[in-house]
């Protein structure tokens, strides 16, 4: 008997009227969306300016678009231009095919552009973005499950994806290898976050984890895959590149951590300067704000105060001069206690 697999949409593409949305382009959306505005946050709590990320990803974006586009389409080239095929489906972005590689690649080099515009350190920014874009990864790979696609090998375990005939594939259930990658995504941004918390890390080295601890999961997410791939020596062309790609990023970590330990005290010029302006501002605001309700009160509540704090002086004046009048008082009949004390002690020793 069957048991509750997870099904695949009948559908990738729901038409609103003659607007298309295409369930692939609205995951890498959200995931762009969810990668900018947790990198803001990031990126502010470092001491930068609110908008930066977003400003230098309008540069990374459409560049990691492109390349990984590219690295699919070199990669998988006889799915474009074998004989049968039509090569204009290679700009076909929205039938899927992104490869991971070629999008960090290429964004990054968006990214730098958009830095040296900013002028402010590739590393700081990309260390800000990065559990950012572990997390949209998590969500763009929820676009393979709309386009039955990047499945594993077949399996009858509970969590199996049921996949229906079509073009290239064979109905049955298999492993749900987006659903494994997904989550191990969830796992990296979050092991990210604790290291950097924990330790305090900088210059890229936060961004070197993450490219780390995503290469250990795609290498054996990639080996239960059983969709059309090169191979080196037995081994997918893409297992290769995550083993390749881990040790680099290793490498960079400890490099890194030897030749410039701890973390930028500043990751954007000017902007600790205008949150000090800000800060004086609001101070400034706050005393205006004092005297305009003073001025609001008008004359006569003015003289009101003064009348009030004439009676508060009268009556503390009294009120210390009683006081001083009491503790004169007890002085004197303490002494006087001790006058008789010591005559009745003289006269015992006389008698």
């Amino acid at each position: 008997m069957d048991l509750a697999y997870i099904p695949s949409p009948s559908t990738g593409v729901i038409n609103l009227g003659p607007i298309p949305l295409r369930g692939y382009a609205f995951c890498i959306i959200i995931g762009v969306f969810v990668a900018v505005w947790f990198g803001n946050k990031r990126w502010v709590a470092r001491g930068g300016r609110s908008g930066t990320v977003a400003d230098i990803a309008v540069w990374a974006v459409p560049f990691g678009l492109v390349g990984g586009r590219l690295y699919h389409v070199i990669t998988d080239y006889q799915l474009y231009f074998s004989e049968g095929e039509n090569w204009v489906d290679a700009f076909k972005i929205w039938q899927g095919g992104l490869g991971i590689w070629g999008a960090v690649a290429l964004g990054a080099v968006g990214a730098w552009i958009g830095c040296r515009r900013r002028g402010i350190p590739l590393p700081a920014w990309a260390d800000a973005l990065a559990p950012g874009l572990a997390l949209a990864q998590a969500c763009g790979r929820w676009g393979n499950w709309f386009n039955q696609e990047l499945y594993g090998k077949a399996t009858d375990v509970p969590w199996a994806l049921e996949i229906s005939e079509g073009p290239n594939r064979v109905a049955g259930t298999y492993h749900p290898t987006f659903l494994y990658e997904s989550l191990w995504c969830v796992g990296a941004a979050l092991l990210v976050i604790w290291a950097d918390r924990r330790f305090k890390l900088g210059h890229g080295r936060v961004f070197a984890l993450y490219v780390a601890a995503y290469c250990a999961g795609r290498a054996w997410i990639e080996y239960m895959r059983v969709d059309e791939a090169h191979h080196i020596l037995g081994l997918r062309l893409n297992v290769w590149t995550a083993l390749i790609v881990f040790v680099l990023a290793v490498a960079y970590f400890v490099i890194s951590a030897k030749l410039r330990p701890g973390r930028e005290e500043i990751v954007e010029p000017g902007a600790a300067e205008e949150a000090a302006e800000a800060a004086e501002a609001a101070k400034t605001g706050d005393a205006e704000g004092v005297e305009a309700a003073k001025d609001d009160a008008g004359p006569g509540s003015a003289e009101d105060s003064k009348k009030d704090a004439a009676v508060k002086s009268d009556t503390d004046s009294t009120t210390d001069a009683d006081s001083t009048s009491d503790a004169e008082s007890k002085s004197a009949e303490a002494a006087v206690t001790t006058l008789e004390k010591n005559d009745t002690a003289e006269a015992a020793k006389n008698g």
